[in-house]
């Protein structure tokens, strides 16, 4: 049972962002402090990257793990209209997938940062995650994930 009315669930959940989250501007803050320049969620790329270096060929997604079914602390199935969320969630990690690999085909470098890195009882700090993520900038030619701690 639902510990909230559902007026005030659906409230909740419809202030729910799909971009300019804290966690997203966190990174975008830290990464241009170091001098980095990137433009946001471009439309001519799948997924739409949170972040996008042109110059280095690479794109930064910024994920929710409740929204895209990370395996960490944060990420729990709630426990009503099961089968609603499985197929939602699903859908999510599967188009995730499909964005991430299509970015790789078209000669981009894709870096992943989970919520579980920027929050909770598992998160790094704050500039070890930006430093990580401008030496895979520079340096990486492969694609990553940087995850909470374990």
């Amino acid at each position: 049972m639902d510990k909230v009315s559902s007026e005030k669930r659906s409230a909740m959940m419809a202030g729910i962002k799909g971009k300019n989250t804290r966690g997203e501007i966190a990174i975008r803050k830290g990464l241009h402090k170091l001098g980095f320049r990137y433009q946001l969620h471009r439309k001519d790329l799948p997924g739409k990257p949170d972040l996008v270096f042109p110059k280095h060929h690479a794109v930064i997604f910024v994920n929710g793990c409740f929204w895209h079914a990370h395996g960490c602390h944060i990420f729990k199935w709630p426990s009503t209209r099961i089968e609603f969320w499985k197929e939602k969630i699903g859908a999510n990690k599967i188009r995730d997938e499909r964005n991430v690999q299509a970015c790789i085909a078209s000669g981009w470098k894709v870096l992943v940062i989970w919520e579980c890195a920027l929050k909770g009882k598992t998160r790094r700090n704050l500039n070890e995650v930006i430093h990580t993520a401008a030496n895979w900038i520079m340096y990486d030619s492969q694609s990553a994930e940087i995850e909470g701690k374990v």
